[in-house]
Order: structure tokens, then C-alpha cells, then sequence
């Protein structure tokens, strides 16, 4: 299903605007934001009751927000533009509970400094989004705007279903496998996953240090650039001069690939070739492979296991197996091999970064293919894990469809710390693919 059909499916007003569109609209004093956000809601009320993309609502409060804002001289780029908190980030004002029912009702006393940024920039924090038990591949009750029976994805569920369907234009997430590239794929949106600490973490409950960056979810490719700009203090990047050098990254797990991605692949390449960029295939050595199939999980679940708290420790019987089988076998990891695990980790970063010497950008698939129709299925980012111990930014296209109509997205992988440049010349790239 296209956006557009998408977007007719619900109450169509100043919520399906871009957030750019949105926060220029303020500005010129065009609408307000009250009205804005009373959009929103209208659409949540019409549409939250099957996609289950909330955690919490509270539609007073957010009226609240947006009317303080329209009393106030602009606090910053989003002033009065709403944006949804993925539900592992702490929020003064709302529970946050982590996915899990051992913490609900949780009230935290402050916001995490991402959510503190944002309400400076001018957001509204319109609500919580839905996701799964402390961030964990295990689903939720989450589903895909474009069909129902088909998962969003996992971890960032929630916020990508709720950008998706046009009850907000911005929303974040964290990433440990795949969980901000893999679902703003099957959602056919924009994701973006920063380097590891491209975008500010401090005070992330149950965050594996080493591992988890944040992540947005976004309509448009700009919203993404305008977002990261209010988060960071960055000017949006420019467009890219000139052609980028491409890699095509296939990686150890290409045999996952559905024949949509391969297509998709393919096609880009061609495409892209065509549009003046250079291209061709990367080879990537085999520590590549091992240091995923034998130290991933190592570095994961001792973090994992180090950023829980004894109340968890206390109630293993009362969360999912996943959790359960994660927090065992990380108890089980020995600070040895967890520290040989973070070693060979960095030994593979430098594998790396000779190859961003050749190349601007890689291509990838964000995902095996379109959203499986299996609702309780655990599927891990298969094409995301790598890209997320390698700490560099990454960006997801929704440039392509699969043989039922559903999003699949490509994946652009860029060296860590060139975030914007990466957001630039995937807006070189989007602009090619179309």
C-alpha cells in the first residue's frame, strides 16, 4: 500500500504535512500549534485502536504542550511540532515503562537528555510509542499501518508505526540489532541510525554502552536532517556535489535475501550507475562474518545483563524467554571474554575503515525483504547487526515495493562519525532512485 493510499485510511489534516512543512506553518503563523496536534490526535483516536503503536497518551497534556507553545516566542527549530518518545526513554511528565509490565506506572523524575533537547528545540512530546520488553527482538502487540497481519518490525515498533500512519511526523528509537533501520523498512519510511554516540544517550536505561545508538523515524528525508539538526546543534548537511563512490555490500548473510531485495540490489545498482555515481561490489574480509557469528552476542548480553537492575534480576520468571535466555547467558560471559569480544570488535572497525578510504557510501538491504506475515515471529536485523557493532551512521530508503505491494527499503551505511555526510549523499541517492 502507497503512502498516499495510506494516508486516506484515516482523519487527513495538518498532520500529514512534513515536519518541515509543519514548523514553517507556525512560524508564519498559518495554524497553530493546537491545531496541529488536535490533528494528531484525531488521527490516533481513528487508527490507534488496531495498529496499537502507544504506550501513552494523554491528550490534555499534549493540548497542553501545544498551546504553552503558542503563547511562547520560537524555542527552536521544532517549535510546536509534535514527536513521539519511544517508550525506553525516560520522560518527566509520562510512565515510562520500558516495554515491560514490571515497571508500569513507572514515573521517572527527569527526562533523558535526547527528550530534554528535544522539548528546548520546541517539541511537543505528543506521547509514548510502543515497544517491545526492554528494547528485545520479542514482538509486541504492534502492527504494520500498511497490513495489519504484517509485523512492523522490532524494537522501535511503535514509533515507526505511528510516523508511518501519519498520527506524527517524528519519532525516535534505539538500535541494538535492527531496530530502527529494519522497521522504518517494512514501514516504508526514512530511518536513520547514528553513529554510536552521533546523538546523544546519556541517561538511556538498560542501554548496552557499546552497542545501542539512537535512531529517528521520519516521512521525509529532510524531517530526518531537521530533527538531527535540533538534536545536535548542526546545520541540516547541504546536498552533495558532484557523484558518490558506491559500494555494494552484500555481507555473509546475503543468502537471506528475498528476491525482492536481490532485485532491489540490483536495480539500484544499475540505477544509480546510470545517474553518474560509481559503483561496484565490496568484498568483505570473513572477520567480518566471525565477528558476528562468534562475539556479537557476547558484547550484547554481558551489557544487557550489566545494564539491568536487581529488580529484573528478582522477577526472570516474569519475562519473556528472550529476555530470560539473554540475561542467563550474559550472567554466563566472563569479563575476559567480554573484553576479547570488544577488542576483536575494534580490530574489525579497522578492517573498515580503509574501505570508506575507496567508497563515500555502501548500499545493503535494511531487510531480508517486506514485513513477514507472521506476527509472532523473532527476527533479528540480519542485515543491521553488523552494521550497528561497526558504530557508523546508516540510513534507510523507502525507495522500492516487494511483490505484495509492501515497502522494502534500502540501506546506506556510512564511516563512523560522518553522519551528515551520509544524510547528504543519501539525499543525493533518493533523489537518483526516483
Amino acid at each position: 500500500m502507497a503512502q498516499s493510499e495510506l494516508q486516506s485510511k484515516g482523519p487527513e489534516g495538518l498532520n500529514t504535512l512534513s515536519a518541515a512543512a509543519m514548523a514553517k506553518g507556525i512560524a508564519a503563523g498559518e495554524f497553530t500549534s493546537e491545531a496541529l496536534v488536535s490533528d494528531c490526535l484525531a488521527r490516533i483516536d481513528a487508527r490507534d485502536g488496531d495498529i496499537h503503536a502507544w504506550a501513552f497518551i494523554d491528550p490534555e497534556l499534549a493540548l497542553a504542550q501545544a498551546r504553552a507553545r503558542d503563547c511562547e516566542a520560537p524555542a527552536g527549530p521544532l517549535h510546536g511540532v509534535p514527536v513521539g518518545i519511544k517508550d525506553v526513554l525516560d520522560t518527566m511528565d509520562m510512565p515510562t515503562e520500558y516495554g515491560s509490565h514490571l515497571y508500569k506506572g513507572n514515573r521517572p523524575g527527569a527526562d533523558t537528555a535526547t527528550v530534554a533537547v528535544l522539548r528546548a528545540a520546541g517539541a511537543v512530546i505528543l506521547g509514548k510509542t510502543i515497544t517491545t520488553e526492554f528494547a528485545c527482538p520479542f514482538p509486541s502487540v504492534t502492527r504494520n499501518p500498511h497490513d495489519l497481519e504484517r509485523t512492523p518490525g522490532v524494537s522501535s515498533s511503535g514509533s515507526a508505526a505511528a510516523v508511518a500512519d501519519f498520527m506524527v511526523p517524528l519519532a525516535n528509537g534505539t538500535q541494538t540489532g535492527g531496530s530502527v533501520i529494519r522497521p522504518a523498512s517494512l514501514c516504508g519510511l526514512y530511518g536513520f541510525k547514528g553513529s554510536l554516540d552521533g546523538l546523544d544517550r546519556t541517561g538511556i536505561r538498560h542501554l548496552k554502552p557499546s552497542i545501542d545508538p539512537l535512531g529517528l523515524f521520519a516521512r521525509h528525508l529532510e524531517d530526518i536532517g531537521l530533527i538531527r539538526a535540533a538534536l545536535t546543534g548542526e546545520s541540516a548537511a547541504p546536498a552533495r556535489t558532484g557523484a558518490p563512490r558506491i559500494g555494494i555490500a552484500r555481507t555473509h548473510v546475503w543468502p537471506k535475501a528475498l528476491p525482492e531485495t536481490v532485485a532491489m540490489i540490483e536495480h539500484a545498482s544499475q540505477k544509480l550507475n546510470a545517474a553518474g555515481a560509481s559503483v561496484s561490489d565490496v568484498d568483505l574480509a570473513d572477520d567480518f562474518r566471525a565477528v558476528m557469528e562468534e562475539r556479537f552476542r557476547h558484547i550484547t548480553a554481558y551489557e544487557g545483563v550489566r545494564a539491568s537492575d536487581d529488580f529484573i534480576a528478582d522477577h526472570l520468571d516474569e519475562i519473556t524467554s528472550w529476555s530470560r535466555d539473554g540475561y542467563v547467558f550474559g550472567k554466563s560471559v566472563s569479563d575476559a571474554d567480554y573484553e576479547a569480544a570488544k577488542a576483536e570488535a575494534a580490530r574489525v572497525r579497522g578492517l573498515l575503515a580503509p574501505i570508506f578510504g575507496d567508497f563515500d557510501i555502501l548500499i545493503t538491504p535494511a531487510a531480508t525483504g517486506e514485513a513477514p506475515k507472521d506476527l509472532t515471529i523473532i527476527e533479528g536485523g540480519a542485515f543491521n547487526g553488523l552494521w550497528t557493532l561497526m558504530h557508523g551512521p546508516c540510513v534507510t530508503l523507502p525507495a522500492y515495493s516487494g511483490p505484495n505491494g509492501m515497502p522494502v527499503g534500502l540501506q546506506l551505511v556510512g564511516a563512523e562519525g560522518s553522519d551528515g555526510a551520509t544524510l547528504a549523499w543519501a539525499g543525493w541517492v533518493d533523489e537518483a532512485l526516483r
